[in-house]
């Protein structure tokens, strides 16, 4: 089963995907762990992913896709992945969903958490990560940015009709019970 894992930021992904990770017997893959390893081990990749980090510039989707790919293509994802944090843009779901045909695979369940503004600014605030954007004005502006730039894939998963929506607002137990339902 190859699921995405998809929400703003404090709707609870990486709390939900530490559940489903285990519930499902399935390999979590989060691009932010895939960056801070190529970069540790100083990897082609890596090393093109610090010198555009250093610039201060984003990293390209076509190095996110090569970066997905190499990792999607151990053997440890043959029965089914968990990504998280991928794609968020267009073009990476398109070159996902390339990706995924060349291979013989397909994306089985799209997983949205839904969670309205207020509560998501809220969650942000008391987590305490101390990031120094978390502040109400801040969190509005990544959640806009949100919107503009990586909602526009909800769009796209809807068309192959996989996206399955989950109200995210409840405890993690009630939320993950969500999940299980939609995934079953």
């Amino acid at each position: 089963m190859n699921i995405i894992l998809f929400g703003p930021p404090g709707a609870g992904k990486g709390t939900q995907a530490e559940k489903m990770i285990s519930h499902f017997n399935l390999p979590h893959l989060s691009t932010g762990n895939i960056f801070r390893e190529n970069i540790k081990n100083k990897t082609t990749l890596g090393k093109k992913v610090t010198s555009i980090l250093d610039a201060g510039e984003l990293v390209p989707d076509k190095i996110v896709v090569e970066l997905v790919a190499d990792e999607l293509g151990k053997e440890k994802y043959d029965k089914g992945v968990i990504l998280d944090g991928f794609p968020r843009t267009v073009k990476q779901a398109e070159e996902l969903d390339t990706y995924m045909n060349q291979n013989g695979k397909k994306i089985d369940s799209f997983v949205t958490l839904t969670v309205p503004e207020e509560e998501l600014i809220n969650r942000i605030l008391s987590r305490g990560q101390g990031r120094s954007d978390d502040t109400p004005e801040k969190i509005k502006t990544r959640l806009q940015v949100y919107r503009d730039e990586t909602e526009p894939v909800l769009n796209h998963y809807q068309n192959q009709d996989v996206v399955k929506e989950i109200d995210g607002v409840g405890s993690i137990d009630e939320i993950f019970g969500r999940i299980k339902t939609a995934l079953t």
